[in-house]
């Protein structure tokens, strides 16, 4: 029961978090220009905006079911649950007059494809979880914002490289997330989340303005979604599973790629992204 309770709230979540993320990337896109440089000013701009709080409360309801989805299914069920993620932001995006091009609705579908596949692919592979070790997750978490710190300055289309980061930074906080909500001296790692979704609320909030709802929060959500899976097994043991699963899961991450290179490939922009710091 409590297994299925955890991934009715992980559906739920993602509902929420999703929708809520169209809707602040619509009001932010409107706003004056964003940037680090002036946070309270910036912070003052977002919060003045009444459809972008809606959007804003939305998605910390949704991140609070998703919390309480970690502590009762394994990490990988419950973002296979979310495998839907890009796909909502394309629906929600479109029934709120966005016009979306076939490259994009083809990622869209390949990501969710890619993420369905991979959540098939884990099979009887993540029945159980035990904790991860403190070395291998802190790398995980090193190497997560490393390669935020990367996208930030990569060239893709606009807005990419900054939801990418975001993405990468969502996922070491559920990863972080996964591990802080077992209690005990775990709960250390309460500021690392605390600092890894605030880093992934800023760049994201940055994409919004430089990007469409699927370069910034479409691969948000893709990588918010894939590495914590990749993270279910390499740290938390939920085994990999062999034969044809095993090919699905080759297949849904090639399908992933190639869904995240259609959102964040096309024509450069003049300036790239060098607005992120």
């Amino acid at each position: 029961m409590s297994l299925a309770g955890g991934l009715l709230l992980a559906l739920a979540s993602t509902l929420a978090l999703n929708w809520g993320w169209v809707v602040q990337h619509e009001a932010a896109s409107a706003l004056p220009a964003l940037t680090l440089k002036r946070p309270v000013h910036s912070l003052a701009l977002l919060f003045r905006n009444r459809a972008w709080v809606i959007g804003f409360f939305t998605g910390i309801g949704g991140w609070a079911l998703y919390v309480v989805a970690l502590a009762l299914a394994p990490l990988s069920l419950v973002q296979a649950v979310a495998a839907g993620g890009v796909g909502l932001i394309a629906y929600f995006a479109r029934a709120r007059g966005a016009t979306l091009t076939r490259a994009q609705l083809l990622a869209a579908g390949l990501s969710v494809l890619g993420l369905l596949l991979l959540g098939v692919s884990l099979g009887h592979g993540a029945s159980t979880t035990h904790h991860a070790s403190v070395d291998a997750l802190a790398l995980w978490l090193a190497c997560s914002a490393v390669a935020a710190m990367l996208m930030l300055r990569a060239p893709l289309v606009p807005g990419a490289g900054l939801g990418a980061a975001s993405g990468i930074l969502y996922a070491a906080g559920d990863v972080g997330t996964k591990s802080a909500v077992a209690g005990g001296i775990w709960l250390v790692l309460v500021p690392v989340v605390l600092a890894a979704h605030g880093g992934a609320f800023a760049t994201l909030q940055l994409a919004f303005q430089r990007g469409t709802a699927l370069a910034s929060a479409g691969l948000s959500s893709l990588f918010t979604n894939a590495l914590p899976i990749v993270a279910g097994v390499f740290l938390f043991g939920e085994r990999t599973p062999h034969g044809a699963l095993g090919d699905v899961r080759v297949l849904a991450f090639a399908l992933l790629v190639a869904a995240g290179v259609l959102l964040s490939t096309g024509p450069l922009p003049q300036v790239v992204e060098s607005g992120a710091t």
